[in-house]
């Protein structure tokens, strides 16, 4: 039987595959997100830099009004996630350590605001004392217990993260929804995480909040992807951009259509070339590097690759780039000493299954597979169902001769194509 389904599963992905090149398959038009990549200014920003400006001015004229600094780092924030500079969010942070020594680290919401920068910055256990400190101050708990499901998700503390859900239960609060929809992703149950998402956007929708909008239209198309509703996915990151053109993650959602599912590497490439122009993160580098190997451009890989490694060296970036640095290093046998280091940071820093996955298919690069094996099966194996640990699993069992529970994977792998991308597919199609 599980022949059958092997055969069956493998039929499957290879119609999928082959529909993704067919051009009446093609699901995106140009002319949709066109007008979103030829923006002459960036109108987000710009707003963003008038409010910096503006309460700048005023704190400048009133330095004892030190409630502004909450502003000024609002409008850092804001610039930050429109232009991708990290210099915005350092400033933010900076901006409201200065408003927490005022209120002696003993106000709840003042406390939330500097855990969300830290959140942003991938400093996660400082978020955890912070937001422990606002729990203790007892200022709006709910608000609190949110934060710290959030942040104990990210540390991989997944009973107190279940803990703080339960403390909020309310299927008719759009913040219980989007959380508890993450907690479904969480434990491999797609189809609820969606479903919770849809409600998420229901309640956004009513509420005519435009950036609950956005935020919900963007994780929908995310999660739309994740399940291969392709087409779901291209139109809730249209409707995002709608409500703000320069959407950066909206456009890249839609490059990654372009290249992953259509295979048109060289659109995928112009789109993200526009988004380069107004938005500065490393992490394009990496994506234009994937592609330029996938039309066997290896210059053209090497190169974004040094881009990659010259723009994330900022240390203003920290630990942000820990777990893509890792990933470059494995790659690179001279290197994989400096990713194991990253690795064991990271795994300092938080103990997921993510960063143990890491440091299993580090044990698997360097040919100690049976390491790679103990890792994985004590710390990876039915704790994240993340398509990419699966398949590193699925590559590890086959390197330990476990030919059968690698086989077993590959069929679920190959349903993840879209999401995965091109490249790992044809490694998928070799395990």
């Amino acid at each position: 039987m599980k022949t059958l389904k092997y055969i069956f599963t493998l039929v499957i992905a290879i119609q999928f595959l082959s529909c993704t090149i067919d051009k009446e398959k093609q699901i995106t038009n140009v002319t949709d997100y066109n007008q979103f990549l030829e923006l002459e200014g960036n109108d987000t920003y710009n707003l963003a830099k008038t409010e910096e400006a503006f309460w700048s001015t005023k704190l400048q004229k009133s330095p004892t009004q030190y409630p502004y600094l909450s502003k000024i780092a609002s409008a850092n924030n804001a610039m930050f996630s429109s232009k991708g500079s990290i210099e915005y969010l350092i400033t933010a942070e900076e901006k409201l350590i200065q408003l927490n020594k005022k209120t002696n680290y003993n106000n709840a919401a003042n406390l939330r605001a500097l855990t969300r920068n830290y959140i942003s910055q991938h400093r996660f256990n400082e978020a955890l004392e912070l937001l422990l400190k606002a729990e203790k101050n007892g200022e709006n708990l709910k608000a609190t217990h949110k934060m710290l499901f959030d942040v104990h998700l990210e540390l991989g503390n997944y009973k107190q993260a279940e803990q703080y859900l339960s403390e909020f239960k309310n299927f008719s609060d759009f913040d219980y929804l989007i959380r508890l929809s993450k907690w479904s992703d969480h434990k491999g149950d797609l189809a609820s995480a969606i479903n919770f998402m849809e409600k998420a956007t229901e309640f956004a929708e009513m509420s005519n909040n435009k950036d609950l909008k956005i935020w919900s239209y963007t994780n929908l198309a995310d999660f739309y992807g994740h399940n291969n509703q392709i087409q779901k996915s291209y139109n809730y990151y249209l409707k995002s951009l709608e409500l703000q053109p320069n959407n950066a993650y909206a456009k890249k959602g839609i490059a990654w259509i372009v290249y992953s599912y259509e295979k048109n590497p060289k659109e995928a490439l112009r789109i993200l070339d526009a988004i380069m122009e107004q938005h500065k993160s490393p992490d394009y580098f990496l994506l234009k590097a994937e592609i330029a190997e996938f039309m066997g451009n290896e210059v053209e890989k090497d190169k974004n690759i040094q881009q990659y490694i010259a723009s994330s060296s900022n240390s203003l970036y920290g630990e942000m780039y820990n777990q893509h640095n890792a990933k470059l290093y494995l790659e690179d046998v001279n290197k994989q000493e400096e990713a194991l280091v990253l690795i064991e940071r990271e795994i300092k820093n938080r103990a997921t299954p993510q960063s143990y996955d890491l440091l299993a298919w580090a044990h698997y690069k360097k040919g100690a597979y049976k390491k790679a094996l103990e890792v994985s099966e004590n710390h990876v194996l039915n704790k994240t169902f993340e398509p990419e640990a699966q398949y590193h699993l699925a590559e590890i069992y086959k390197a330990n001769g476990l030919s059968e529970k690698a086989l077993e994977i590959k069929m679920d792998l190959l349903e993840s194509a879209y999401e995965l991308g091109p490249l790992t597919t044809e490694q998928i199609q070799k395990i």
